[in-house]
This record gives C-alpha cells, sequence and structure tokens, in this order.
C-alpha cells in the first residue's frame, strides 16, 4: 500500500500562487507517475498536471505556462507551483501515485479557493 498525503491548499486572491506537495509514503518502490487533478463543485475529476519517473511533464491546457509541475524522487514527494492563480482554479486538488496500470492511489484532496 502507498500512503499520499497533500499540503500547501488554501484561500488566495486572484493572481496570487500557491505551492502543493504531495508526499507518498509506505511501498514506494517503482513509483512511475505522480500528477495532479482538480474537481470543482459538481464537476468531474480533471487532470491538471503529471510528471513521468524521468521528469517528462504534461498539462492541462488551461494551466499551461502558470502551472509547473515537478517531483523529488528520493523524498516521494511531488509540488505543484501554481501562480496568477484566477477563480476558475478553485477546487479540490488531488495527488495521483501511479504504480503501474493497475496500482494507483490518492490522496485526500486539498482545497485551494481563489478569490476574485
Amino acid at each position: 500500500q502507498v500512503q499520499v498525503v497533500e499540503s500547501g491548499g488554501g484561500l488566495v486572491q486572484a493572481g496570487g500562487s500557491l505551492r502543493l506537495s504531495c508526499a507518498a509514503s509506505g511501498s514506494t518502490f517503482s513509483i512511475n507517475a505522480m500528477g495532479w487533478y482538480r474537481q470543482g463543485p459538481g464537476s468531474q475529476r480533471d487532470l491538471v498536471a503529471i510528471i513521468s519517473s524521468s521528469g517528462t511533464t504534461n498539462y492541462a491546457d488551461s494551466v499551461k505556462g502558470r502551472f509547473t509541475i515537478s517531483r523529488d524522487n528520493a523524498k516521494n514527494t511531488v509540488y505543484l507551483q501554481m501562480n496568477n492563480l484566477q477563480p476558475e482554479d478553485t477546487a479540490v486538488y488531488y495527488c495521483k501515485v501511479v504504480r503501474n496500470i493497475v496500482n494507483s492511489y490518492w490522496g485526500q484532496g486539498t482545497q485551494v479557493t481563489v478569490s476574485s
């Protein structure tokens, strides 16, 4: 099993920044991708950004140029630097840790609220 814990959410004004962190613990061998998803009120959970074990990244179009995902493999931690936040970025942000196609783990989520 892998435990996933997110931190760093909060309330920020439009144009501000936040940095989310996600730490994986437990059976962390062979972790593949680590990513961030978000779910707004009444919406589905969508991919925000994902990073492979080799550092390849992929972003949702809506966050390109504003968000940056990075990871520290030695610490089994992934980060999401969010700049120029907008009210539409308001959501619960979830971290997903992927070991393989059949084994992935979610965190409990952290709320990000952006006021206009």
